[in-house]
């Protein structure tokens, strides 16, 4: 099996691609969106719904899927998640009911729950070491560069219609074929005769401590995408398409420092890059919270990017270090539930303030939350760092 050849690590990227577009490329239609669908009740909070509906069903389905690929193997349901992700997705160009998009958005979500969870999997079943954090900072900037495209060309098809940009969902149809003809299987662990006893096979406690902070990461990032495209039409921001640039910003930056990944994981502890990361987020939401013109707000979301961009690689990388093989598809998906479980309750949690506070509030008290984590990680940095 060789998993350097370039086909297998374009078809892994190809996939991995799919995820963050899942979930922001609409971001710009949601103003327009929430217009069309003002008369009915509630109209609008479903239309914000939409956004963040498939993280509840990736979250729901990646620890299934996880299980799953762990006693049948990794590609059985890849090829079928893909199909579904493409019908699913653009599901919001066919129908004009919000009804039928939120299913549409929830059937989403559970192909990228089962792709996301296959894929990220294969990452730790291919490589190792050294070659495992290139590959995984290289997953994480190719994911960011993808969003960046997606975003781009969805603010611009958002002046179109707000419909248009669910178009863009039936690119996964066009991922299919190569993740069918160049995914090898792995063959499995050593010790997957002894998987069917799975209690006696655990990670280490410290494990959910890291699923926790992927989840309070997300609820405190995801209100970017949420809540930026209002941010910016208060501030006089009208054009979907420099809205979907601004968004596209975080997501380029991201793509920057997950890149060099690898180079800094060399250097520092993952507790060191936890707190790297949290501390650039704070930077970011200060910014943001301050800015009241339009190239301020995009400075935020640059930065606001180059702290996620080491904060996800880095999440993953841990995981990857601490799941025994046996249950490792396993452990993938409940990272992946925990991931989009923090951006599906990120509504939830974030917008009450917001109703009651001005959103600049808002983002300075999240600038707080993300300096308190910066300087948890900074003081607990030792406890980080395990072998692998």
């Amino acid at each position: 099996m060789d998993t350097d050849s370039p086909k297998v690590k374009t078809s892994l990227l190809l996939v991995s691609s799919l995820t963050i577009a899942s979930m922001i490329t609409i971001s710009a239609s949601l103003p327009d969106m929430s217009a069309h669908f003002k008369d009915l009740p509630g109209g609008p909070s479903l239309v914000k719904l939409s956004l963040s509906l498939p993280a509840l069903f990736i979250a729901l389905t990646a620890t299934l899927a996880g299980a799953f690929i762990d006693r049948a193997g990794r590609l059985k349901l890849l090829g079928a998640a893909l199909v579904l992700y493409a019908v699913a997705g653009s599901s919001g160009f066919w129908l004009d009911n919000i009804y039928g998009i939120l299913a549409g958005r929830a059937l989403l979500g559970v192909s990228v729950g089962i792709s996301m969870t296959i894929v990220t999997t294969l990452v730790a079943d291919y490589y190792q070491g050294q070659a495992r954090q290139k590959f995984a900072g290289l997953q994480i900037a190719v994911m960011s560069v993808a969003g960046i495209l997606f975003i781009t060309l969805g603010g611009f098809m958002a002046d179109i219609s707000w419909e248009t940009p669910f178009l863009l969902y039936l690119f996964a149809l066009a991922i299919l074929p190569f993740a069918l003809r160049f995914l090898p299987e792995p063959p499995k662990p050593d010790n997957s005769a002894d998987s069917i006893a799975e209690p006696s096979i655990k990670s280490p406690p410290i494990i959910w401590f890291v699923f926790l902070n992927v989840m309070l990461m997300w609820v405190l990032f995801f209100i970017l995408p949420i809540q930026i495209p209002f941010y910016l039409k208060e501030l006089g921001v009208e054009k979907n398409g420099l809205i979907g640039i601004a968004i596209a910003s975080s997501t380029l930056s991201s793509a920057v420092s997950s890149f060099n990944y690898a180079r800094l994981k060399g250097r520092f502890s993952h507790g060191v890059i936890f707190g790297l990361g949290y501390g650039l987020m704070a930077l970011a939401f200060l910014v943001i919270a301050f800015g009241q013109t339009y190239s301020l707000v995009v400075t935020g979301l640059v930065i606001a990017g180059l702290g996620m961009g080491l904060l996800i690689p880095n999440a993953n990388i841990l995981v990857m270090q601490l799941a025994p093989p046996a249950i490792r598809g396993k452990e993938i998906g409940k990272l992946t539930t925990f991931w989009f479980m923090g951006q599906f309750i990120a509504p939830i949690v974030l917008l009450p303030f917001i109703s009651k506070y001005s959103q600049g509030s808002v983002f300075e008290g999240i600038a707080i939350i993300t300096g308190i984590l910066c300087i948890f990680f900074f003081l607990s940095k030792k406890y980080w760092s395990p072998k692998g």
